[in-house]
């Protein structure tokens, strides 16, 4: 019996050594906040107890989350949960930016990835272009079929990276690793640095913010990290050890907000009080699930949150890419539009890949249903 112990105990060492092997070997886990970089961490008031904190209370999921009947349900997906056809999607229009026009243009790539054109300048929002949010390119979520599948040689000169957290739906490895060469800034938040370094980024192209901070990035340009309702990780111990945000854009005569991931709370009022009103907000309509209802929001709550940071216009993202709840793919955008039905408020539903200008008329085609 002793024996047997023995040899079981070997093994659980062995796939120990194994995992922990795996995750430091493989550059897409990224790096952990060392020196310097966990110092200012430390100093932050958003950090304590050796974590980052939620702007309000935050349990990941609902105590009576049956685990095996949720994997159950996603590991066996229905046909409505993904497209049973390619999605139809547009070739980005490189020539209808760099244009020096006054306004601001937009461009949804799917999921959370967008371009904004702001003062002649190109931001682009959460890069993820590879088929699978995995560390590993042969297992894990694979993105739907579209008919257009974007890289950054095919977009528009880019001109600053902006980065919400470090979820591999929104920091992806083979897409950071393919613009290290670029001269390119990198705005994101405090800790997330420590990826984009072992990435390859030079350390001097990337800003750090923590919530309430500025980064001036041209004359006419600030971006401002504001909390968000979430959390971050990219291996098995490190939930929490870097910071997440949404981000303010203000230029000369206007302003977007990029709220990313959060679950609703009353921080969009606050945010709202202080930057807005918003000719555009961008925020999550997707991936929420009755077990995780804190840390993404359904969608009349994303109306709500847009009400109270003021928006004149809404455009939904986080779906339309990748299945990572449980519900139907088209019924976040379903959802939203009847809840936002005889709103004061203006819905984008733009075709993946169209630009277009935010003084213009939303373009609202309901794509989903062809």
């Amino acid at each position: 019996m002793g024996k047997i112990i023995m040899i079981l105990l070997t093994i659980l060492i062995a796939l120990a050594v194994l995992v922990v092997l795996i995750v430091r070997l493989n550059p897409s886990f990224g790096a952990s906040p060392t020196g310097e970089r966990m110092q200012r961490i430390q100093q932050s008031p958003n950090f304590k107890d050796g974590k980052f904190q939620n702007p309000v209370a935050t349990a990941m999921q609902t105590e009576d989350m049956p685990f095996l009947r949720v994997m159950k349900e996603f590991l066996f997906t229905k046909g409505d949960r993904v497209p049973t056809t390619t999605i139809q999607t547009m070739p980005v229009d490189r020539a209808a930016f760099h244009q020096q026009t006054d306004g601001v243009k937009i461009c949804w790539l799917g999921h959370s990835t967008v371009l904004i054109e702001m003062d002649g300048q190109v931001i682009l929002t959460d890069p993820v272009f590879s088929q699978r949010v995995s560390p590993f390119s042969f297992v894990g979520t694979k993105a739907f079929p579209y008919s257009e599948n974007y890289h950054w040689e095919n977009l528009p000169k880019i001109d600053l990276v902006l980065l919400s957290h470090d979820h591999y739906d929104h920091l992806d490895y083979k897409t950071i690793r393919s613009l290290k060469d670029q001269d390119l800034p990198f705005v994101t938040a405090l800790g997330v640095g420590a990826h984009l370094e072992r990435w390859g980024i030079a350390p001097e192209r990337i800003t750090e913010l923590d919530w309430w901070e500025s980064f001036q990035f041209t004359e006419n340009i600030r971006l401002t990290a504001t909390p968000a309702r979430h959390f971050s990780g990219r291996g098995l111990t490190n939930r929490f050890s870097t910071l997440w945000a949404s981000w303010v854009i203000t230029g000369p005569e206007n302003r977007v907000f990029f709220g990313a991931d959060s679950g609703y709370y009353p921080g969009f009022k606050t945010i709202g009080e202080q930057y807005g009103p918003f000719d555009l907000v961008m925020l999550e309509c997707g991936q929420y699930s009755q077990y995780w209802p804190y840390i993404h929001m359904l969608p009349e709550e994303v109306i709500r949150a847009a009400n109270d940071l003021g928006a004149q216009s809404l455009l939904p993202i986080h779906w339309g890419k990748y299945k990572l709840s449980i519900h139907p793919w088209t019924e976040p955008i379903e959802r939203l539009l009847q809840a936002g039905n005889n709103r004061n408020l203006a819905i984008g539903t733009p075709q993946i890949g169209e630009v277009f200008d935010l003084d213009k008329s939303l373009p609202t085609p309901e794509w989903w249903k062809e």
